[in-house]
């Protein structure tokens, strides 16, 4: 049976209105080119020159003249030319050039004959067959004009786009400061990682986590620690966070308990934006704005906290920081197994997606508790079932999502 979430937000709602009122507040700077691994462009990067920057051979063989072939009878071998050693010399009428990949082809090349198509007998080639005008030349420009976008503003640089522009000469590029963004766990419940747990503590996961999803996006991050359910202590923590980072993520205290804190402080130092999510795991959401940062309530529940990151953080906080942002791939699948679903909220279940017999298939990782981690961490996808979807018998097609660098 559904249940009543008539006063629940659709994700895609919540997600339209977030990015609505988010815009980029990250200023730009320069940076050499080796420290600027990670970082997100704050303008468009044009090409100095053309790639290739000259006519070059695509293969090891001979540079020929169309005009000087004629079937069987072989062409006296004129010099030879190596990338970085161009060919400077004569080429009479009846000759032709040994040539070497990446090596600029002789002014007058028609076409490169690769070495496995002739006969060498001393200097003397013959050629086995007959090549196609601009056969095994790269042109000047084919790559990469002169003056042509090679990365739009707000592509973050990772180690695809660092040869590229390190082959284009740029040695300095202008990307954005890193988003800062300050974090604390809250529960009285909550215990560091290393410490003895006293009867009905639980160690503070989710903080690490959020951090290591932060790391990955290139953000800066204050650790605030854990906040015990304490208002004082809580509103310390916000204006402090408010005061030095351009965003504050929060995890725990966003439920409707008694010692949850986080919405009677939000309310008086700020403004809600939405506060409960039409989705599975991770209804206890919360997005509101401090007076200078903006703000993420995470629900305290470890997969919840993380989907929730994922889903909706992780596309506002690339906002923010002026990150060009693409959503996840979303493919077909079949259930290997049945799935328990109630209609009334987007459910994101969690799945080990892998090639069949018969196409791509997925499994369950079995528990789907939001208080159940072991779930998230064998699984390399989600299983994402519709609002109105009810339970899914084993064979029926499903949308999957696999997990992105975020969770990679």
């Amino acid at each position: 049976m559904g249940f009543d979430t008539s006063g629940l937000l659709p994700l895609s709602d919540a997600l339209q209105g977030m990015l609505e009122q988010l815009a980029c507040c990250c200023d730009s700077e320069q940076q050499p080119l080796p420290e600027a691994l990670g970082r997100v462009l704050a303008s468009d990067i044009a090409s100095p020159l053309a790639v290739p920057p000259f006519d070059n051979s695509a293969m090891d063989g001979y540079a020929v003249r169309l005009s000087d072939l004629t079937a069987g009878t072989p062409l006296i071998m004129a010099g030879k030319a190596f990338a970085g050693q161009p060919y400077q010399g004569e080429w009479p009428a009846g000759h032709c050039v040994r040539i070497m990949t990446g090596a600029p082809v002789p002014a007058g090349t028609d076409a490169v004959v690769m070495q496995e198509e002739t006969q060498a007998d001393g200097d003397r080639i013959t050629f086995l067959a007959q090549p196609e005008p601009g056969q095994n030349i790269r042109r000047a420009g084919s790559d990469i004009g002169k003056g042509a976008c090679v990365l739009p503003a707000g592509t973050r640089l990772t180690p695809r786009e660092m040869p590229l522009l390190a082959s284009l000469g740029v040695a300095t590029v202008t990307v954005r400061r890193p988003l800062k963004v300050a974090i604390f766990s809250t529960g009285d419940e909550l215990k560091p990682v290393g410490t003895p747990l006293a009867h009905g503590d639980i160690y503070d996961s989710n903080r690490y986590g959020v951090r290591a999803m932060l790391a990955r996006m290139g953000c800066d991050c204050l650790d605030l620690g854990i906040i015990p359910d304490d208002p004082a202590q809580l509103r310390a923590a916000f204006i402090r966070a408010d005061e030095e980072a351009d965003v504050l993520i929060t995890t725990g205290g966003v439920s409707v308990g008694e010692a949850d804190f986080t919405k009677q402080l939000l309310d008086e130092l700020g403004e809600i934006g939405f506060w409960k999510l039409a989705i599975k795991p991770g209804k206890p959401f919360a997005f509101g704005r401090l007076p200078r940062a903006w703000f993420f309530g995470l629900p305290g529940n470890p997969v919840s906290a993380m989907v929730t990151f994922d889903q909706l953080v992780q596309p506002a906080l690339a906002k923010l920081a002026g990150q060009r942002f693409e959503r996840p791939l979303q493919l077909q699948a079949i259930a290997a197994e049945p799935l328990k679903k109630s209609p009334g909220r987007l459910d994101f279940q969690r799945g080990i997606l892998s090639q069949g017999p018969n196409g791509l298939e997925v499994h369950s990782t079995g528990s789907q508790d939001s208080a159940v981690f072991s779930s998230l961490s064998r699984a390399n996808c989600y299983i994402v079932l519709e609002r109105e979807r009810g339970r899914v018998a084993a064979g029926e097609t499903v949308t999957v999502e696999p997990f992105g660098g975020l969770l990679l």
